[in-house]
């Protein structure tokens, strides 16, 4: 008995190995935990191998019950990488792994493993423009984009991007965008949390606060809005190397008082739900987790017009978008939702529902799933 998909209803679980540099607090980090702990167990069998140990996301893991291998990766220049990658191709062998997926550029150390070990399906990942990454690396990819039988890509601009400005065929890259935990993820007025309980309106952002999400932009709209109504706040939720620069143009801006920064939190949604406008500033993004979490909890969400944002935001249908490093702009979109209460309401519904709806996690996990079964299958075909 066979299913749509060609592959076998009465098997193995298919054993799949993800990596990503560290289970931290970022981005990719986050959709890894939430893949390998959606992953139906009866078909698969998730595995996780990291460059380093530790983070806010290895604990979660851990407790998933899935086995996570720590190559101990400083360098790839190290004299200990050797060590390292006879660690990762034991690992397969013993694991007999059939899908290894590199989620960030440890695709540069994966990807040349598992072709020698001869992993059926070898996968490598472009989740954000290439751009962000350090002159090596970005000259390294392109040789692991001829090793992967697939580039999984999270959004069409990091599609158009493979394909545009690295010559990748249509037909090697394959889309999944991010899924949100509904369970956790969710609309629920009440009460506002501490520190922000007494405000009538909260402007708000969570993120990884680096030099590539704009946040100066924020600060400096904020400071352009803040008197348009009384009892507002700028909420920033995010550690990171900017922290110390945003408070500083908060003070010369004069809306110090009116700010509040929290660093990065295992547990986001609380302080999403306190948030009325959820801003993306990025000058640079793929699909971005933190405004799809924000919409799940029915935050009015306002982006940057770069990257997947606008596929997620869909201008005046879910949210606003403005133009990417534009300041003024994003006052007159933050101005017309704060003096707007039903137009804001309206959009930050509309975005709750389509997130809870079209971009849940079983969604996402559905078409991962679909996307290493149909790969291996593909493979299989071919060597008949």
């Amino acid at each position: 008995m066979s299913s749509s998909n060609g592959t076998s209803s009465h098997r193995e679980p298919i054993p799949v190995l993800l990596l990503v540099r560290k289970l931290d607090h970022g981005g990719i980090e986050r959709d890894v935990t939430k893949v390998v702990k959606g992953l139906d167990r009866s078909r698969f069998t998730p595995h996780v191998a990291v460059y380093q140990g530790g983070g806010l996301r290895m604990e979660e893991v851990k407790q998933a019950g899935v086995p996570i291998l720590d190559l101990g990766v400083t360098s790839l220049m190290s004299p200990k990488i050797l060590r390292s990658a006879g660690e990762f191709c034991g690992f397969i062998r013993r694991n007999r792994i059939r899908v290894v997926h590199a989620y960030d550029a440890s695709a540069v150390f994966a990807a040349p493993l598992a072709r020698l070990m001869r992993v059926p399906l070898v996968i490598t990942s472009t989740l954000g423009h290439r751009d962000l990454f350090d002159e090596r690396t970005r000259k390294q990819l392109p040789f692991t984009d001829k090793l992967a039988d697939l580039i999984f890509v999270n959004c069409e601009a990091m599609r158009r991007h493979m394909i545009e400005d690295y010559g990748i065929p249509a037909e090697r890259t394959v889309l999944c965008y991010n899924g949100v935990e509904t369970s956790e993820f969710y609309p629920a007025p009440g009460p506002k949390p501490e520190p922000v309980a007494d405000a009538l309106l909260v402007i708000g952002t969570v993120c990884v606060l680096r030099p590539e999400k704009r946040l100066d932009l924020l600060v400096e709209a904020f400071a352009a809005v803040h008197g348009k109504k009384p009892g507002m706040k700028l909420l920033i939720v995010g550690s990171g190397p900017e922290l110390e620069k945003l408070q500083s143009k908060a003070g010369e801006l004069g809306v110090l008082k009116d700010c509040v920064f929290l660093p990065a939190v295992p547990k986001v949604a609380p302080l999403l739900r306190a948030i009325d406008i959820f801003v993306s500033c990025s000058s640079s993004e793929a699909f971005s987790n933190a405004v799809l979490e924000a919409m799940a909890c029915g935050c009015c969400p306002v982006g940057s017009r770069v990257g997947g944002t606008p596929e997620l935001i869909a201008d005046n249908d879910r949210g606003l978008l403005f133009e990417s490093g534009n300041a003024g702009d994003l006052a007159e979109k933050l101005t017309l939702l704060i003096e707007n209460d039903e137009l804001r309401r309206r959009l930050a519904h509309q975005a709750a529902t389509f997130a809870t709806e079209n971009l849940n996690m079983q969604v996402a996990v559905n078409r991962l799933s679909e996307i290493y079964e149909t790969g291996l299958a593909r493979k299989e075909r071919r060597r008949v």
